[in-house]
């Protein structure tokens, strides 16, 4: 995985935090809801791209 994917997926997660922290100072449960969405969607790009290098690593491709 590239530092670009990385930092893309980090950017992504702390958007996430940022929306769930605004939706629950708001009590909007929607929007601290999709912040949690986003958060999760991020955290499962970092693991499948984690998947992928350890795979490279295992076989080296």
């Amino acid at each position: 995985m590239g530092l670009g994917d990385k930092i893309s997926n980090t950017a992504q997660e702390v958007a996430g935090k940022a929306e769930e922290l605004f939706g629950v100072a708001t009590h909007n449960e929607d929007l601290r809801a999709e912040g949690d969405r986003v958060q999760d969607d991020a955290k499962a790009k970092q693991a499948r791209e984690d998947a992928k290098d350890a795979a490279k690593d295992v076989f080296g491709k």
